[in-house]
């Protein structure tokens, strides 16, 4: 059958010009819970004749895979495959192709904007004239500032040129990144260690994939210079939330802000409700440019994937 499953948020509510070829192929498309990330209940009752899935950041389980009698190939609409059960998928022979980098700069923007938010404590300021109060918080400048960017794949270099065209001293960290593409980023400092960053840096962005443990733990936390902003657009996992919260508590970190979280919507925690942390709503790709361009990439990958066949 020609039936494409379609369950990234940004795509499944409405229409979207860049799914339109499909339909121009015969493909028709299933959307199981519009504008709502499906569950796997939702997953397992719609995948079964469906050929090809554009996929988001939902999780999908084994039983899903196993519910699958027709699947050929995922197409990510982003980069991570963190939600995907890759043993599962490559034991079916199910092919898994990702959209690299389609949304970094809007993911950089993002980061910067939150970095500012934080420097400038432009939440607060606001909540506390909405409380009828006139709250004036000293902040600080980006020029000037030392910056340190964990992470230096696509989305990682965009931000070091962002924090450098404002005036930053940039320190980067990437223990996966080759000379070539330190290279390709100039003006900007580069460190072999983490806690080295840390110590040094007044803003610290995170851009890594997941990792094991915690990157920033509570031994992490707390060599970071004191108000320090921390700003997480890649995964809730690479940060402790206790010692988060803790570090917020003492005042050793100044902001925390994050677009990433461990189910979506989270549950409010101590760390999410503090005053000083800055929440958005896994909004980093989510730009009008952004989607047009993960949307074109993502359908050129399903459909070479599937190499426009799908009988």
């Amino acid at each position: 059958m020609k039936r494409i499953l379609i369950t990234p948020r940004s795509l499944s509510a409405g229409t979207h010009s860049g799914l339109s070829r499909l339909e121009d192929l015969g493909f028709t498309l299933v959307r199981p819970t519009p504008g709502v990330m499906p569950s796997e209940a939702d997953l397992i009752a719609a995948i079964p004749d469906c050929c090809g899935w554009i996929a988001g950041v939902e999780p999908v389980s084994s039983r899903v895979v196993s519910a699958a009698h027709s699947l050929q190939v995922i197409s990510r609409n982003g980069s991570g495959v963190d939600n995907l059960p890759m043993d599962a998928l490559n034991e079916r022979g199910i092919t898994v192709k990702r959209a690299l980098a389609a949304n970094a700069n809007g993911v950089a923007e993002l980061a910067l904007a939150m970095m500012l938010s934080g420097f400038r404590h432009i939440p607060l300021n606001s909540i506390g004239i909405l409380a009828g109060d006139w709250p004036r918080h000293m902040g600080r400048e980006i020029s000037g500032s030392t910056i340190g960017v964990v992470g230096l794949g696509a989305i990682g270099r965009l931000v070091v040129e962002k924090f450098l065209a404002l005036g930053a001293n940039v320190i980067g960290f990437d223990p996966f990144a080759t000379p070539k593409e330190f290279s390709q980023i100039t003006a900007f400092s580069q460190t072999d260690t983490l806690v080295s960053l840390v110590t040094q840096c007044d803003g610290i962005t995170l851009h890594v994939p997941s990792a094991n443990t915690p990157l920033l733990d509570s031994r992490t936390l707390n060599l970071t210079k004191s108000g320090s902003v921390i700003v997480n657009t890649a995964r809730a996992g690479l940060i402790d939330p206790d010692a988060m919260l803790r570090a917020l508590q003492t005042g050793k970190i100044s902001t925390y802000c994050t677009d990433v979280f461990d189910t979506e919507p989270p549950d409010l925690t101590p760390l999410l409700k503090h005053e000083r942390c800055i929440r958005t709503s896994h909004i980093g790709g989510l730009t009008r440019d952004s989607v047009e361009r993960i949307t074109r990439a993502t359908v050129d990958n399903l459909l070479d994937g599937l190499q426009v066949s799908c009988e």
